[in-house]
């Protein structure tokens, strides 16, 4: 019992070193600091800490905190250096205040974009928009819709949604860190087919048809409330971000989407070929407070709260000077190093797909970016 108690005391000093030499001080950090209300544990870590994102665990080596993503008004956090970086809490009792979150979703509600991954088949099978009030083009709010193949009663809040992307995973039996990849391809734009364009496919495909179908995203655009049953349903639009067209489907109204507030940190693991593969309302490029959908689930270890750091790939240039002077661009070629673009903390997660919140960048986020883990 005694070396058990030996050896696990050890391990917690060397757990303790490993995260104080990871998570540096900044040179300019006061020796004491009280919490405030309206402070949020990620923008204390940014204002203290090189790497915000390992404050839980820096926390949680300090015996006194009994839960590490818990702090509260009035706590004063001494942050000194003995023997290396170490921050503490003061120990005081409880006597007023709600406790400290890192980010609440009242911070990040504006920015979060509602979306969820179906089969595929499941999404094709769900109940559509098939006509509006006096035969208007489109649908708005305070407009009658039509929907068919609707069970449900009179006064019942229905979301309606939009299919935009499907994911497939190509070369999915070697592995992805083998060669398999999941790529998302755009809806083709009549939404009442919901399937993926031919040349979309065959573009990064090589053979139409080919490739794993790992599902379809829907995006809410709106909310709806029953009027009279039937097939078709009329149904009173209540609020829409889109205007509403045929084809849009019909899903049951999701109560908490969202966790009610967020915990930036680190992964302990980082699946291979991990990558930004889509965005949620953009083409080209996003920048911060985005939504970017990633090609890592939970199946891959991935939750809520994760973040990860970006990075482009690094160009292939031919190497002109390494060339003869009479045929450059044709000889040697070399790869840029991979430069950093920023970070993305994870805010819903799907079996093999998630979506990422950009916190912070330096330039702009590009499809096929990679994540790796944070430095």
């Amino acid at each position: 019992m005694i070396r058990k108690s030996i050896g696990l005391l050890a391990g917690m000093l060397v757990t303790v070193a490993v995260y104080a030499a990871g998570a540096q001080l900044r040179a300019d950090h006061p020796d004491t600091y009280t919490v405030r209300k309206g402070d949020t544990l990620w923008a204390i870590s940014a204002r203290f800490l090189s790497k915000p994102w390992l404050w839980p665990e820096i926390w949680q080596a300090n015996p006194q905190v009994q839960n590490p993503h818990l702090i509260y008004p009035g706590d004063v956090l001494n942050l000194s250096f003995i023997n290396g970086p170490r921050v503490g809490l003061q120990p005081r009792v409880r006597t007023e205040g709600e406790p400290i979150p890192a980010i609440p979703l009242s911070d990040l509600r504006m920015f979060l974009k509602e979306m969820r991954v179906l089969d595929t088949n499941q999404v094709k099978s769900l109940p559509y928009v098939v006509g509006f009030e006096e035969a208007d083009l489109r649908g708005t709010v305070g407009r009658n819709v039509y929907v068919r193949n609707l069970q449900a009663e009179p006064g019942q809040r229905v979301a309606i949604v939009r299919p935009s992307q499907t994911f497939r995973n190509y070369n999915g039996s070697k592995g992805r860190d083998n060669g398999g990849d999941l790529l998302a391809h755009p809806l083709d734009s009549d939404v009442s087919t919901v399937r993926t364009p031919w040349y979309e496919e065959s573009r990064n495909d090589g053979y139409y048809g080919k490739g794993e179908d790992i599902g379809t995203e829907v995006s809410v655009i709106g909310t709806a409330e029953v009027l009279r049953t039937g097939d078709p349903t009329t149904l009173l639009l209540l609020d829409s971000t889109l205007e509403i067209r045929k084809g849009d489907r019909i899903l049951p109204i999701d109560d908490k989407p969202y966790d009610p507030y967020y915990y930036p940190h680190a992964p302990k693991s980082l699946p291979g070929n991990a990558r930004v593969i889509a965005f949620a309302d953009a083409h080209d490029a996003v920048g911060p407070r985005q939504v970017v959908a990633l090609n890592i689930g939970a199946q891959d270890g991935v939750e809520n709260g994760q973040t990860y750091s970006i990075y482009q790939p690094g160009e292939s240039i031919p190497d002109d000077v390494a060339s003869n002077s009479w045929n450059r661009g044709t000889g040697k070629s070399v790869t840029l190093p991979q430069e950093f673009v920023g970070h993305v903390m994870v805010f819903r997660t799907f079996d093999r797909v998630s979506y990422g919140l950009i916190m912070d960048g330096l330039r702009p986020v590009h499809k096929h970016d990679k994540l790796e883990l944070p430095e």
